[in-house]
């Protein structure tokens, strides 16, 4: 049966103990600086019901593991096609080849790898392990104001997850925040979110049309959302990625700016669009579409920065 993140969520109390809650993620990142104030530890999330063709973390997309192999630290071995039980490996002159249709990220080629050119990112986890590797670091959020974030993906896909990691961490007295899309309902916004601390919201597109086009669904419940969200009074800051070719004209970030300003927020964040995640894709076995697009300059980035403040909003530039 397929995984329903709307039906999953136990509204009002932690369904389980943290012992028992377990979660879908493929990274945990300590001493973060760009996922909410002071240092953070990030916690990356599977899963997420966007497919935007920009996002720099492609091996969250769905809620399984994910094989990543790269080409440059491959020592062609051979050691991993002779291990893989599916035979979705085979060696040729310049490395690797991974057959992903036939691959299931059993584990077996990462395990003999010499040099980690293959490896498996996605584990499942309890509440309970991830309170205790984000609990490491609670001198450091103290003295800096920061706390735990939680990242993608999306969190809203495994809301009984999220909502037992921002119960755990508020009895612990550390400050949280999540970084959603929205895209989910209003239950899961009412239930997870009024636990957090701070609300770092993305919002990509006022257009139903283009946003469906761009990122495979549309952004009617995200909008509806984020007023529901802004609702709660809790902090919340609303992040908008600028990507060539999408939302990067000052009518679209104006039409954003006036969406945003009936909302009661911190702060509007702009942040330029890059390559980091490039590789990664590659690495997946998947197309980058982008290549192309450049990061927007500095001018037009300020040019945005100046008409949202005109608009009576508070702007920052990057995360």
């Amino acid at each position: 049966m397929a995984f329903n993140p709307v039906e999953s969520l136990s509204v009002g109390h932690t369904p389980a103990s943290p012992e028992t809650i377990c979660g879908s993620i493929f990274d945990v990142q300590r001493f973060s600086i760009h996922d909410g104030p002071g240092i953070r530890t990030t916690v990356f999330f599977k899963g997420c019901l966007l497919h935007c063709p920009w996002c720099s973390n492609p091996e969250s997309l769905n809620s399984s593991a994910n094989l990543l192999y790269s080409r440059a630290s491959c020592l062609k071995c051979g050691r991993c096609v002779q291990v893989c039980p599916e035979g979705a490996l085979t060696l040729a002159e310049d490395g690797v080849v991974v057959d992903r249709d036939k691959c299931s990220v059993c584990d077996e080629c990462s395990q003999v790898c010499p040099s980690g050119a293959l490896r498996v990112v996605g584990q499942r986890v309890t509440v309970a392990e991830v309170l205790r590797e984000v609990a490491r670091d609670a001198v450091f959020y103290q003295h800096s104001g920061g706390g735990m974030t939680l990242s993608g993906g999306e969190p809203l896909f495994q809301p009984d997850f999220a909502l037992g990691l921002l119960e755990g961490a508020r009895a612990l007295g550390i400050h949280t925040a999540v970084e959603t899309n929205g895209s989910t309902s209003e239950d899961i916004i009412r239930g997870v979110l009024s636990r957090a601390d701070l609300i770092l919201y993305d919002m990509k597109h006022t257009d139903p049309a283009r946003h469906r086009a761009a990122t495979g669904e549309s952004n009617s419940a995200i909008l509806r959302n984020a007023r529901l969200a802004a609702s709660l009074g809790i902090m919340m800051v609303i992040r908008v990625p600028v990507v060539p070719g999408f939302n990067d004209d000052l009518d679209q970030i104006s039409a954003i700016g006036e969406f945003a300003r009936g909302l009661n927020l911190s702060e509007l964040h702009l942040l330029p669009y890059h390559k980091y995640g490039v590789a990664k894709y590659v690495a997946l076995g998947r197309p980058y579409t982008l290549l192309d697009a450049q990061t927007p300059p500095a001018s037009q980035m300020d040019l945005f920065r100046q008409k949202l403040v005109a608009l009576g909003l508070k702007v920052r530039i990057g995360g």
